[in-house]
């Protein structure tokens, strides 16, 4: 078989490489050798063929989208008839039958279409030239070489459609060589780019990538989507690949778009029995994202068929969760507001044979080749009654369910559309004892809702087709579906099964805990919405499944923080400090010191105030007795340090400890920093000080995949660092924060980025720790 394609594709003209290169992808194997043999029929293939025939073919075959496919035999008619004798006249042809994708072909229209008796001679195409260049002869002879040809070139095949680009580029260069004479120097000389002002945004400095592998850095993720989302305008469904056209699409389409108004439609589409993770911050900016760069609508639709495990509360975090991202949906929706509905398909699909009740036990459908069900071959009049008593609740639990006639295309045959579940739903209550299962709900409510792009991750591109299959089945419109790669993060589950046993367990303390990758738990830990979004953007929308280790997004999240969040001094393991010399006239008054929000950029003029009083505290760790550590730059007993802000400098007079050695204070002098040797380092101090709780965290989990069973044999539990929380019950904070609300976030100095837990009450504040600052490692 594989010698006699060979033969076929080397018949046609294509070198035994790129024949065999060919040979590699069957779907294109069998169309070419299906072109070739259609070929035959008017012109012999070998030797003596056209070689702009045989390029011709290969070009057909390697373009041709499915629904078109009817058409073939026109196009290699046109073809060995030498009627279509060039790329563009080929493209123009597939152009004509994808906008008019129905049985009968109006030939005079293909061929004006296709170019079909065009012939642009090459005095036409001096002649456009020439006129061309005389409207631009200005600006050419000012900016010589440096004009931009490609707009004469682009305006130039709008004028002459089917000329031949390159004989059209070739007179081009020709008559600009005539008028301006050959590159001198200057032509030659490299541009001088001019520097533009870098201007930095947090909430802008994010890149991603809707279709091509790389992200552009600095480029907002709604003007990305913009440059380089390049689906399918709207009623435009026909022209994709793969999509099914029926006798009524058309007409459904044309309806669709009059009701939409043209506008763009999407949906997020969660379903409310967890919470959303960093996976789904993806998914959230894609299908919001979409819509807003388009100024279309996204619904958030939550797919509510599972009446087991849903409630009220994941609904209501959802909403929050995509409102905290920055984008508000066009309308909230469920998929239990169209049962009515969707019952009525379910029965149209039964009437048309389509669909069928069966009795098979769940554990007989399971794996890739359960048996065949003895009922496919059901009477329809017997299946619509079957239904209807599932409907009643006449049959049990497990006893029926309602399957579709198709197979998809990982091969799993007749899928459950209806499963009888006796459990009240918690917005319809008890109307309904049978359920509809994902595969029958999705594409459908999508159909109801007009939906344009139906935007989803790569895993679902196997459903495609019975996507397709099912809203055709219906006769209802039928949106198209396109996929990108899932988003996954390393050291962490996010599975909602496996959360819940996190939960169950102990470990965490439910679905906001900060150690987690849930949004309410970041939002938590005080990572900031625009960092999740840059984080999201950054990573790319590819096909491909992207999973990176959580350092990716701390540094975003560190790096937006730096230039967002106020700076305040604290303390975890105070060391009390007595200044015998304080420098007031009253020493029971403190000085209150200036000092800046944002110290790193002196642009911004805001600023806080905080007392400086004879006792202060400073960090346990910033001090030494004694030390043999050359690096060590803080405080001992025999070198000062610097006190940050104060413009005061101290040094150890003495080291006061308690009956069991332990350090209790020190007791100090303080010198105006411009009257001694400057000291090696600066460190935080508090006087007055907040008490608050602190929390540190550390990862969860020990190893990069703690589900992958050959790097955690005993499960995913076992792995868990039990060690990843710390909480210090008395911290010590600067007086700034008194006033701080649940998710603020500071950069405590020396220390790290912190954000206000909602745990916290009045009088007693607790803080996060979101992040380290870059040198935490590194601070002597």
């Amino acid at each position: 078989m594989a010698e006699e394609l060979m033969k076929q594709f080397v018949s046609i003209g294509l070198s035994e490489s790129k024949a065999k290169e060919t040979l590699k992808n069957d779907a294109l194997s069998k169309t070419l050798s299906e072109l070739i043999v259609e070929t035959n029929k008017y012109v012999k293939t070998g030797n003596g063929l056209n070689k702009t025939i045989g390029k011709l073919i290969y070009q057909t075959a390697t373009t041709i989208k499915f629904q078109i496919r009817s058409h073939l035999p026109l196009v290699v008619e046109y073809i060995a008839k030498e009627k279509i004798d060039s790329e563009i006249k080929l493209s123009a042809a597939i152009d004509y039958l994808l906008s008019n994708p129905t049985a009968s072909i109006d030939i005079k229209a293909f061929e004006s279409s296709s170019g079909v008796g065009v012939t642009v001679s090459d005095q036409q195409i001096k002649d456009n030239v020439k006129s061309l260049i005389e409207k631009h002869k200005k600006d050419l002879i000012e900016n010589r070489y440096r004009f931009n040809c490609g707009l004469l070139l682009g305006q130039l095949k709008k004028d002459l459609k089917f000329a031949d680009g390159k004989a059209i580029k070739t007179e081009v260069d020709r008559q600009v060589l005539e008028l301006l004479g050959p590159k001198n120097e200057k032509d030659l000389a490299k541009p001088v780019k001019e520097k533009a002002n870098k201007v930095v945004n947090v909430a802008k400095n994010q890149s991603t990538d809707n279709c091509d592998d790389t992200a552009d850095n600095g480029i907002d993720f709604i003007e990305l989507l913009k440059s380089k989302a390049h689906l399918h305008k709207v009623g435009d469904n026909y022209k994709t690949d793969g999509y099914v056209i029926t006798d009524k699409s058309m007409d459904l389409i044309a309806k669709h778009v009059k009701e939409i108004g043209g506008k763009v439609m999407t949906r997020f589409p969660p379903e409310p029995n967890g919470i959303l993770h960093i996976g789904h911050a993806k998914a959230v900016n894609v299908n919001f994202g979409y819509a807003k760069a388009f100024n279309g609508c996204c619904y958030l639709r939550y797919d509510d068929t599972n009446p087991e495990k849903e409630e009220e509360r994941f609904v209501r975090e959802i909403k929050e969760m995509v409102e905290w991202l920055g984008y508000k949906p066009f309308k909230i929706t469920h998929s239990s507001d169209y049962f009515d509905q969707l019952y009525e398909y379910a029965v149209h699909l039964i009437r048309k044979d389509l669909a069928y009740v069966c009795h098979q036990k769940q554990e007989e459908l399971k794996g890739f080749n359960p048996p065949p069900s003895p009922w496919r071959t059901r009477p329809v009049v017997e299946s619509l009654k079957l239904f209807e008593d599932m409907r009643k609740g006449k049959l049990a639990e497990g006893e029926a369910t309602l399957r579709m006639k198709l197979t998809l295309e990982e091969g799993k045959q007749d899928p459950v559309a209806y499963r009888i579940r006796y459990i009240e739903h918690h917005r319809t209550g008890n109307k309904w004892c049978i359920y509809p299962t994902y595969d029958f709900t999705h594409c459908l409510c999508d159909s109801i809702e007009n939906i344009t792009h139906s935007l989803c991750t790569k895993e679902f591109q196997t459903r495609r087709s019975s996507y397709y299959w099912l809203c055709n089945a219906v006769d209802a419109y039928c949106p198209v579906q396109w996929e990108y790669g899932r988003l996954n993060i390393n050291y962490t589950v996010v599975s909602k099964r496996k959360i819940a046993k996190l939960i169950d367990e102990k470990i965490v303390s439910d679905w906001d805990d900060p150690r987690l990758f849930t949004l309410t738990a970041l939002r938590r830990r005080g990572f900031p919405a625009e960092a999740v979004n840059s984080f999201v953007t950054k990573m790319g929308l590819t096909g491909a499944l992207t999973v990176v280790d959580p350092i990716m997004l701390d540094t975003i999240v560190r790096d937006n923080l730096n230039v967002t969040a106020p700076r305040a001094m604290a303390v975890l393991n105070p060391l009390k400090v007595r200044i015998t010399n304080f420098p007031s006239e009253t020493p029971l008054v403190p000085i209150y010191i200036e000092v800046p929000d944002f110290p790193s950029d002196p642009s911004i003029k805001s600023h806080h105030l905080v007392p400086f009083e004879r006792e202060i505290f400073i960090d346990r760790s910033d001090f030494a007795e004694e030390t043999t550590d050359k690096n060590f730059k803080r405080l001992t007993a025999k070198q000062r340090v610097g006190l940050k802000h104060s413009g005061y400098v101290i040094e150890v007079t003495k080291v006061v400890k308690t009956g069991g050695n332990e350090i209790e204070r020190l007791e100090a002098v303080c010198h105006k920093v411009s009257e001694v040797e400057k000291p090696k380092s600066f460190i935080q101090w508090v006087s007055t000080p907040i008490v608050c709780e602190v929390r540190l965290y550390e990862r969860l989990f020990n190893h990069k995949n703690p589900e992958d069973p050959n790097e955690v044999p005993n499960g995913f539990i076992s792995d868990c660092n039990r060690d990843s929380l710390t909480i210090i019950k008395e911290a010590f904070v600067d007086t700034s924060v008194k006033y701080a609300k649940p998710y603020d976030k500071f950069q405590f100095e020396r220390v790290g980025f912190f954000s206000v837990d909602p745990d916290s009450r009045l009088g007693r504040l607790v803080f996060n720790r979101t992040v380290l600052l870059k040198d935490s490692s590194t601070k002597n």
